[in-house]
C-alpha cells in the first residue's frame, strides 16, 4: 500500500511540517503529490476513478471504507483550513471513498495552534495508517522521529529507503 500526503503548496517551507518527516522516516511508502487546483495529478484522479484510492478524512457520515480495500491512501498535508480547501476544490476527492481515522488518545502535536478536537497531524495519521496495515517498525521509526521533531521542529531524519 502506498500513502500518498497531497499536500498544499504552503507546507513545503513550513518547519512545522511532520509530512516532510513521514517522507522522510517511511520510505517507498509514502510519497508527496503537491496538490494543484487546475491541474490535479494524472495519476492520482484515476487511481480515484478506478476505486483504487481512498481519502482520510474527517466528515460526518458513515465511512464504510475499509483500509485494506485500496492500494493507495490520500492524505491531505496541510493546515486544517487548507485541508477544507483542497478538499472543497478537488471534486475528484470528494467522489473518493472516505474514511476517518480515530484514536483513543488526543494528538501530542503541539507545535501548530487550532487543532480540532480529535484531530491527528499528518505524522499522526501516517502512523496510525502504518501500524493499521502491519508496518510496525516504520510506524516504530515515524514516531521516534516525531517525538524528537514536536520538541526541536525542522530537525529531520535522514532519508531511508
Amino acid at each position: 500500500m502506498k500513502i500518498t500526503l497531497l499536500t498544499h503548496q504552503r507546507e513545503l517551507d513550513r518547519k512545522t511540517n511532520t509530512g516532510a518527516l513521514a517522507l522522510a522516516c517511511c520510505g517507498a511508502l509514502v510519497e508527496r503529490v503537491v496538490w494543484e487546483r487546475r491541474n490535479p495529478d494524472p495519476a492520482l484522479v484515476e487511481a480515484v476513478e478506478r476505486g483504487e484510492a481512498a481519502l482520510v478524512y474527517p466528515i460526518d457520515s458513515d465511512h464504510d471504507a475499509q483500509l485494506e480495500d485500496f492500494n493507495r491512501v490520500i492524505l491531505i498535508d496541510a493546515t486544517w483550513q487548507e485541508a477544507r480547501k483542497i478538499y472543497n476544490h478537488s471534486p475528484y476527492l470528494k467522489a473518493a471513498p472516505k474514511f476517518a481515522i480515530s484514536t483513543e488518545t488526543a494528538s501530542s502535536y503541539r507545535l501548530r495552534r487550532n487543532q480540532p478536537e480529535g484531530g491527528l497531524c499528518t505524522a499522526e495519521c501516517v502512523m496510525a495508517i502504518l501500524h493499521r496495515i502491519g508496518k510496525r517498525k516504520a510506524a516504530t521509526r515515524l514516531g521516534a522521529a516525531f517525538e524528537s521533531f514536536n520538541i526541536s521542529p525542522g530537525t529531520q531524519p535522514t532519508k531511508t529507503n
